[in-house]
């Protein structure tokens, strides 16, 4: 094999074979293939395609190119992936719930991403929490609480994190096979049976059209069924933050008013919704109607709540988080309140401007090494198409400093817009189903 030969192929319109494509990702998890024949190949594969073969081929080389996780439970083992949104915390209520219908969750996460906040971050805000568990410790944590939310160990898609960091820099982000093949390379390491994916599209989401979101969600599931993953996709609107708060320690919060039964909301229908999809699946329910049946009743039992504590105490958190936990989450020295400069209806709000106002704030990091303030962010956000007076609240800024505080309010004053009341579409848009093979 020679990486020269498969760029050429590439570059030429052509899709190499799958053995190729496989010698190529060792390559970039052992160092064979060089920084900038990884940056060819990446911007090869970003003007010219891979197809939904090539695709497949990559996706699973890049799984196999590190270690891929078995798992010998006595229930199934499946996961969701979310494309990343603005007041997003689903997962927190999510992997908890599931756990409690009898399956088992072995979610691998990720930290802040540009505008989108990370899991990681907001479970890290809980005292003790942590994520970085070696790999003997995440199967006793799966196996006692029924879900853990971790980070990826080293060994996990190796040839991933090399390829995710060539195209960081050379331009090569959109390119769609290659968001599938990271995407779904890291989950179908963790050993799952089936996997749902929440892909957002609007001003909060990466992809900013319905068709965007659509074309990325077709190629997802198509790659991870011909993966032999048992995958489908919701479309689910972003163009206002889900939860009312943007954060770390403020989603938590958000997160557990939902598994508590104070709210649900929002958040708690995407929840049911993504879960629902995803138990029916996996075999666990007749259809996704009787999946959200069965979370929806978890939650208002206690039950996924129970399950979100015994998670957070095997991850190092405190024993009786769920029991007292507006005791245990940080709280910003500083809250400002927003104020509606003028009257009339909430209609539009810039998702993306108001998670790039939490980073500001230290909510996540301008650059890898920023250490985030699991305290700040945005609450009780209004939602799209409300009635508001003039001087009525629009959110509460939570900052560590006033000067910090005076900035954001600005900005977030600037993200929202008063005018006529807006048609708010249904958060989740339609179902995308693997295509049959071509």
């Amino acid at each position: 094999m020679d990486a020269r030969s498969i760029i050429a192929q590439l570059r030429r319109g052509e899709t190499p074979d799958p053995v190729a494509i496989a010698w190529f990702a060792q390559g970039l998890a052992d160092g064979n293939v060089s920084d900038a024949q990884a940056g060819a190949f990446a911007m090869a594969v970003c003007l010219r395609g891979l197809g939904d073969q090539g695709r497949a081929a990559l996706t699973l080389a890049m799984r196999d190119s590190g270690h891929v996780m078995g798992w010998d439970l006595d229930g199934p083992v499946i996961d969701k992936h979310s494309t990343g949104g603005v007041g997003d915390c689903v997962s927190l209520v999510l992997a908890p719930a599931l756990a409690a219908c009898g399956v088992y969750v072995p979610m691998i996460s990720g930290r802040g991403l540009g505008h989108t906040g990370g899991t990681l971050d907001k479970l890290e805000a809980i005292p003790g929490v942590r994520t970085d568990v070696d790999e003997a410790k995440f199967r006793a944590i799966v196996a006692e609480a029924g879900c853990a939310i971790v980070s990826a160990s080293a060994d996990i898609a190796p040839a991933d994190k090399r390829l995710y960091a060539i195209r960081d820099v050379t331009a090569t982000v959109e390119s769609i096979d290659l968001i599938c093949a990271s995407i779904l390379s890291k989950k179908l390491a963790g050993g799952l049976e089936a996997l749902v994916l929440d892909v957002k599209f609007g001003s909060g989401a990466f992809m900013k059209t319905v068709d965007e979101a659509r074309e990325l969600a077709q190629a997802l599931v198509d790659t991870a069924n011909a993966a032999g993953c048992p995958t489908t996709a919701l479309l689910t609107d972003m163009n206002q933050p889900l939860a009312d708060s943007l954060g770390n320690a403020v989603e938590v919060a958000s997160s557990m008013r939902v598994l508590t039964g104070a709210d649900f909301g929002r958040l708690g229908e995407l929840t049911v919704e993504l879960g629902g999809a995803l138990l029916a699946l996996a075999k666990v329910t007749p259809d996704a109607k009787a999946g959200a049946a069965k979370l929806r009743q978890v939650i208002a039992s206690g039950a996924a709540a129970d399950y979100m504590g015994r998670m957070i105490y095997a991850m190092g958190g405190p024993k009786n988080f769920v029991e007292d936990w507006t005791r245990f989450l940080p709280e910003a020295t500083v809250i400002t309140e927003v104020t509606a400069p003028e009257a009339g209806y909430i209609s539009a709000i810039d998702g993306e401007a108001l998670g790039l106002t939490v980073v500001g704030l230290g909510g996540g990091r301008q650059v890898e090494s920023d250490v985030v303030d699991p305290a700040v962010g945005i609450t009780d956000l209004v939602s799209l198409g409300t009635k508001v007076a003039k001087g009525q609240p629009l959110a509460r800024v939570h900052s560590s400093r006033l000067t910090q505080a005076e900035q954001a309010v600005g900005e977030v004053l600037d993200a929202i817009t008063i005018g006529k009341k807006p048609d708010v579409g249904p958060l989740v848009q339609e179902q995308v189903q693997a295509r049959g093979p071509k």
